[in-house]
């Protein structure tokens, strides 16, 4: 098991030593363990993790099947969870919709104001109007009594069936490009077709994320999978880097959704 870790960056040991107790009290106590709501990257390493070692499984949810963030249960491999298992809970938002719009930051932005943790949230689900959200049932209670205002709207929730998720429309376009190199700033400057310079700017200012994450690093090197995005830019997915052509440059295919 010692090395597990090559097959990962080396910022995602922490989450890794994290998975690997996961499956260790599994193992050891025949006993599930649930999770917080995981980003696809962090869902990805527990599925890489316990699918391949011992009689531990895991099984993930998230509301829909198009569901980015969910929760991962973690058991004994004879088992399987139903939906209830998951300890999720469905909340829509009301608010006067015919005088205020919101919008999906706004919301975070509330639920994280609340004081929880962000692995308490999933997928805040909106279809342009109607805005709904995925919470762990353990703290549902606290943020019925607290989540009433967004920005300055008042707002109250109601509970929904997990029949009635909103499913998000994502509408992804492939694009081939030709990059300098793999760089965080070479690939987003083909995305988002602006100069290396201004996003070089937007990542050093906290507005770009890859897998999930905050990354202030230009040079941060990509590989297939990851997933980018950019405030204002949308979103990106390096679906494959076919090579390099005759003048040394990258030749790269993004799978983009704004």
């Amino acid at each position: 098991m010692s090395s597990i870790y090559q097959h990962f960056r080396p910022e995602e040991k922490e989450f890794i030593d994290q998975v690997l107790e996961w499956k260790r009290e599994s193992d050891e106590m025949y006993a599930p363990k649930l999770t917080d709501f995981l980003d696809p990257r962090e869902q990805e390493i527990v599925q890489s993790i316990v699918g391949e070692h011992g009689d531990t499984a895991a099984f993930f949810f998230g509301g829909t099947d198009r569901s980015e963030r969910k929760r991962a249960y973690i058991c004994p491999g004879y088992f399987t969870p139903s939906e209830k298992d998951f300890d999720t809970v469905l909340y829509e938002v009301n608010y006067p919709d015919k005088f205020v719009s919101v919008t999906h930051p706004q919301v975070l932005g509330s639920l994280m104001g609340l004081g929880l943790k962000r692995g308490k949230f999933g997928d805040i689900l909106t279809d342009g109007k109607r805005v709904q959200f995925l919470a762990a049932a353990e703290v549902s209670h606290y943020i019925e009594l607290n989540f009433n205002q967004i920005g300055k709207t008042k707002i109250t929730l109601s509970e929904k069936d997990g029949q009635e998720a909103i499913v998000p429309e994502e509408d992804w376009k492939e694009l081939a490009a030709t990059v300098s190199s793999l760089r965080l700033d070479a690939i987003l400057s083909a995305f988002a077709k602006q100069s290396r310079h201004k996003v070089q700017a937007a990542i050093k200012g906290g507005l770009v994320k890859v897998n999930w994450k905050q990354q202030e690093n230009p040079a941060f090197e990509c590989k297939e999978g990851d997933m980018l995005s950019m405030r204002g830019a949308g979103r990106a997915k390096l679906i494959a880097v076919e090579g390099k052509t005759k003048k040394e440059k990258w030749r790269i295919i993004l799978g983009m959704v704004k």
